[in-house]
């Protein structure tokens, strides 16, 4: 009989250990999914910027400094994003990713800034509609982000209770990263964007 109490109580442990396990699993494989959901947007609006490059270059042809630094904004946001998306979660491509992306917005900030002194620009069509294009793109990762954040939280404070705190360091379930903004006051202003 103490036989068969033993045996139960060892079953019980090692369904609530795997029930933990997989709990962390699933806790984790959320906020990757949710990065996932971050990085679609960003190579959206990656791909949307050359084009604005493209169409503000035919009007703008003396501040070729201002569209060589989008430039190198986006692709130096393109790399942080590819860092990123190979290991969501991690404290430096989170940062890295949170850098670049507050590069582009300041960048693409004084480029609106600079078109609204072409009255040609502001009436440009494609101008009108890339913007657009641009502007929706930012709601959606604004929304992306905070879904992927919400799930590194929830993430983080399955792993840090107890017992669950025990099994995550048995089984190296490292804490997650939030992807927070990382611009100054001023370029977290959004870029206006009238024309």
């Amino acid at each position: 009989m103490t036989f068969i109490i033993l045996l139960g109580i060892i079953a019980v442990i090692v369904f609530g250990l795997a029930a933990i396990y997989n709990g962390l699993v699933t806790f984790r494989n959320r906020y990757k999914n949710a990065f996932a959901q971050i990085d679609v947007q960003l190579k959206r609006r990656y791909d949307l910027i050359p084009n604005l490059v493209e169409v503000v270059k035919k009007y703008m042809q003396h501040e070729r400094e201002t569209l060589e630094a989008v430039i190198r904004a986006r692709n130096a946001a393109v790399s942080a994003s590819n860092t990123a998306s190979g290991n969501p979660g991690d404290p430096e491509a989170m940062k890295g990713l949170a850098s670049a992306e507050g590069m582009l917005s300041g960048a693409l900030g004084k480029l609106f800034a600079l078109s609204e002194s072409y009255p040609d620009l502001k009436a440009n069509q494609n101008m009108a509609q890339l913007q657009e294009e641009l502007s929706s793109t930012e709601n959606r990762v604004a929304f992306a982000r905070q879904a992927y954040n919400d799930a590194v939280m929830a993430y983080n404070i399955a792993r840090e209770k107890f017992p669950n705190s025990i099994i995550a360091g048995m089984f190296k379930f490292t804490e997650a990263q939030l992807l927070e903004a990382t611009e100054s006051a001023e370029e977290k202003k959004a870029p206006k964007v009238t024309f």
